[in-house]
C-alpha cells in the first residue's frame, strides 16, 4: 500500500510511520519544511497558505491527516485560533486537493478526538452519540466538517475520533510522568470524570484497521474497552511506577492554573466505547490499563 501522512512526525504519526515501514507499506509524508531533493519519502506543504501541489498527490492508495496543533497549555484566544485554524486549515486542503484528483485514494483516515462528546459524567457514549458543547466539541465538529469534499467525491472518508494515546514518549502520560515519578501525583478534581484512553500500539494498529476495513466511514473511537475514572487511572498509574497519590489537584486550581483548557479537558468526563471497532472485529492489544501502562512505562527511560 503506498500511503500519505501528514502529520508524521508526532507521537500517533511517527509510529505510524515506522509501523508502515516495517511492514513494507511506501510511505510518503507531508513536511512545512522543503525537503532534500534525494528524499522521495516528503512532499511540501503549507496549510496555512494554502499550498499543496496536486501533482505530488498521485498514486496513493490511502491518505492519513493527522496534523494539527497541540491542544495543551492555557487556551489564550490566539491558543484556540491555533487549534481550530490548524485543524480545518489542513483537513480542508487535503479534502479538496484529493477531491479533484481524477484518481483519488481509496481512503481517507482524518483525525478528530473524543472531545467531540465533551463533558457527559456516566453516560457511555458511542460514534451514534451527538456533540457535547463547548470549545473542543465545537472544535471536532468543524474539524469533520472541513473534509467535507472528499467525503462528496466518494473517497471512503473515515474519522479516527482519538482518546487519550498512552505512550511515555509523548502526550498527556508524559507530561504527568515527572509529577508521578516524584511522588507529587494525585487525583484531579473529584477524580470520577472519565478518561478514555488506548494504548499507542493499539492507536496505530486500529488506524491500520480503518485503512483496510471497507465497511467503516464516517466516525469512530479509538479507545480502549476499559474507560477508567481519573482516581482508577491516578492509582494505576502510581502502582505502575510504585509511587504514592496522594497529593490531589483541586478543581479550583485546575481552572485557576489551566483556565478553559482545565475545565474541558482535565476535569471533563467522557465515557467512550469503541463501538465500531468492535463490531467490525478489531482486536486490541492491551485492553487492559495496568499493562498498557506498563507496556508504556517500559518503552522509555527516565
Amino acid at each position: 500500500m503506498r500511503i500519505l501522512i501528514s502529520g508524521a512526525s508526532g507521537l500517533i504519526g511517527s509510529a505510524l510511520v515506522a509501523k508502515a515501514t516495517a511492514l513494507g507499506h511506501e510511505v510518503v509524508r507531508l513536511v512545512r519544511s522543503p525537503p532534500t531533493a534525494t528524499d522521495r519519502t516528503a512532499r511540501l506543504w503549507n496549510p496555512a497558505r494554502g499550498v499543496l501541489d496536486p501533482a505530488a498527490m498521485h498514486g496513493f492508495d490511502a491518505v492519513v491527516n493527522l496534523a494539527g496543533e497541540n491542544i495543551a497549555g492555557r487556551w489564550t484566544r490566539a491558543k484556540k485560533d491555533r487549534i481550530l485554524q490548524s485543524r480545518m486549515q489542513a483537513t480542508s486542503l487535503l479534502a479538496t486537493t484529493l477531491a479533484r484528483l481524477s484518481e483519488p485514494p481509496r481512503v481517507f483516515v482524518s483525525a478528530s478526538a473524543i472531545g467531540y462528546y465533551g463533558n457527559r459524567g456516566d453516560e457511555e457514549m458511542t460514534e451514534l452519540s451527538g456533540p457535547g458543547t463547548g470549545f473542543e466539541p465545537q472544535v471536532c465538529c468543524d474539524w469533520e466538517h472541513a473534509a467535507a469534499a472528499a467525503k462528496e467525491r466518494g473517497i471512503r472518508t473515515v474519522f479516527a475520533r482519538f482518546g487519550i494515546v498512552l505512550s511515555a514518549a509523548g502526550g498527556a502520560l508524559a507530561k504527568m510522568l515527572p509529577a508521578f515519578r516524584l511522588g507529587l501525583g494525585g487525583v484531579v478534581g473529584s477524580g470520577e470524570q472519565y478518561w478514555s484512553w488506548i494504548a499507542l500500539e493499539d492507536a496505530v494498529n486500529a488506524i491500520f484497521h480503518l485503512l483496510e476495513t471497507e465497511a467503516l466511514a464516517g466516525p469512530v473511537n479509538l479507545v480502549s474497552l476499559e474507560p477508567a475514572t481519573n482516581r482508577e487511572f491516578t492509582a494505576a498509574l502510581g502502582a505502575a511506577l510504585r509511587r504514592p497519590t496522594v497529593l490531589p489537584l483541586p478543581a479550583f486550581a485546575v481552572k485557576l492554573l489551566f483556565g478553559q483548557m482545565g475545565e474541558e479537558v482535565l476535569l471533563s468526563s467522557t465515557r467512550v466505547k469503541p463501538a465500531r471497532l468492535l463490531e467490525t472485529a478489531f482486536q486490541f492489544t492491551r485492553p487492559h490499563l495496568d499493562a498498557a501502562l506498563a507496556h508504556a512505562l517500559a518503552q522509555r527511560k527516565f
